[in-house]
């Protein structure tokens, strides 16, 4: 089918708007997307839709065009309900990239256009499993991925943490989580089940950032035919991951709205109490993964998550759950998929309506005091900052490290030259209250001996430890 056959279609009522000399592109399926940069789940070929909730501005129309250009799509069809029109930048982005642009008539849904195109398309290859999944890719913009997936027969679409997304309930979903996260390579093959696991995003999506399909059977013993279709899945369900991620707006605009004071976009999703659970990430996880990956955390069927600096927020319902155990059981499932990347998550106490900044700053205030522990994933709650750490844990990290170099150096350097062990003899010193005679049982040591060595701690550093400010200083200089 060419894109000139849309122009023959009497339901439909499409008008070319630029593109005439381009009419002879052949057309394999239809995409309807609102993404601004669908490239990545776009193979060439098909005829996208959209009602332009991408678009912001004009400098939006370049890059959503040049994403379609670059996938090879044949043709656009749009309409703003909003504006009333086919804005003018996106005409001219089309003519530079020679993209054909048709008007959809305001009475005319995109699933009517869809309907009409995989009519004329499913007579040529209505055997063949894979064209059909193709030509039903718009199924995942209105009805989901079950109707996709009865296509398909015994299969599943599961989420890192091993809740099911679409499908039937497998016998064991951990295990097939738990295969899918810590498998070398994919596609896999897991044996106990009889189930092969594929990943539906781009390569370089975290796994613990993604959802997996599980297939019947051995991947290795497929032919061709049920490649084809497999991969054909995965992209399908990529392309409605996407559109999940990018339509949950009102999460974030909750999130803002509540550390802003203003008030939030569907306020039913923040029953009180609240707690507010910040997370940040050391390594290859980028700021919108480790969103998806507290999402998939935190309690709760719709979690409400954002990004504030850089920094993920969940507000979960807490219902006299424990949170903070709930996440740390759930991260820990998830650690053979965090490897290399460290995750530091803070939790507040429960909150009503009118404390939620409060709760976030204090959620933000313990998730500074956990990415300074060595742990690769810790979890601190908000009980941990009635004391001193919350005066640590709001100082810049620079201020902290030049307070532990000025005072610990001599000691770390001293140890490392003449193996006095003096960092550790202060240390226990200062956890026994300064008593020679208990530090001495501690470490094995006649109390002459942790005498001098103290004598030594205070020659090298010029402090007293008999005083009191000076202990303090070395305390927090110690737990920095």
């Amino acid at each position: 089918m060419k894109l000139r056959s849309l122009l023959a279609m009497p339901g439909l009522r499409l008008e070319v708007v630029t593109g005439e000399d381009e009419l002879d592109r052949p057309i394999r399926w239809v995409v309807t997307t609102d993404l601004i940069d669908p490239g990545r789940y776009l193979r060439g070929r098909e005829l996208v839709l959209t009602g332009l909730v991408w678009r912001t501005g004009p400098a939006d129309s370049e890059a959503f065009v040049a994403a379609l250009a670059g996938a090879g799509v044949s043709g656009l069809a749009a309409w703003d309900l909003t504006l009333g029109a086919v804005p003018d930048d996106l005409v001219a982005a089309c003519r530079r990239h020679r993209m054909p642009l048709f008007k959809v008539p305001e009475d005319v849904a995109f699933a009517t256009v869809t309907e009409e195109v995989v009519r004329h398309l499913s007579g040529a290859r209505a055997a063949d499993l894979a064209a059909l999944l193709d030509r039903h890719r718009r199924l995942v913009e209105g009805t989901g991925l079950d109707a996709v997936l009865d296509l398909v027969g015994h299969c599943h679409v599961l989420s890192p943490a091993g809740r099911v997304v679409a499908g039937p309930q497998p016998a064991d979903p951990a295990a097939l989580a738990a295969a899918f996260l810590g498998a070398p390579r994919l596609p896999h093959h897991v044996p106990d089940q009889d189930m092969s696991v594929f990943a539906v995003s781009p390569a370089d999506t975290p796994r613990v950032a993604d959802w997996f399909v599980a297939l019947e059977g051995d991947v290795a013993a497929w032919p061709p035919e049920r490649h084809a279709m497999a991969g054909e899945l995965a992209a399908i369900v990529g392309l409605e991951r996407a559109r999940m991620r990018a339509d949950d707006r009102a999460s974030q605009d909750i999130v803002t709205a509540a550390y802003t004071g203003d008030d939030p976009p569907e306020p039913e999703r923040l029953a009180s109490p609240v707690v507010a659970v910040a997370a940040s990430a050391q390594g290859p996880l980028r700021p919108g993964e480790l969103r998806t990956v507290l999402a998939e955390v935190v309690p709760g069927a719709r979690p409400v998550v954002g990004l504030l600096d850089g920094e993920a927020v969940a507000l979960v319902p807490s219902a006299g759950e424990d949170v903070a155990a709930a996440v740390q059981d759930a991260l820990g499932f998830l650690a053979p998929g965090l490897a290399g990347t460290r995750v530091a998550l803070g939790v507040s106490g429960p909150a009503g309506p009118s404390g939620l900044r409060g709760a976030i700053e204090e959620a933000r205030h313990a998730r500074r005091l956990a990415a300074t522990r060595p742990s690769p994933v810790c979890v601190v709650r908000h009980e941990e900052l009635a004391t001193h750490v919350l005066l640590l844990a709001s100082v810049p990290d620079d201020v902290r490290r030049m307070f532990r170099v000025r005072l610990l150096d001599p000691l770390h350097s001293y140890d490392e030259v003449h193996g006095a062990d003096l960092v550790r003899t202060l240390e226990t010193f200062l956890r026994n209250s300064g008593s020679w005679t208990r530090c001495a049982e501690e470490l094995h040591l006649h109390v002459n001996s942790v005498r001098y060595r103290v004598q030594r701690i205070q020659d090298l550093t010029g402090r007293d430890l008999s005083r009191m400010e000076d202990r303090v200083d070395f305390f927090l200089a110690l737990l920095v």
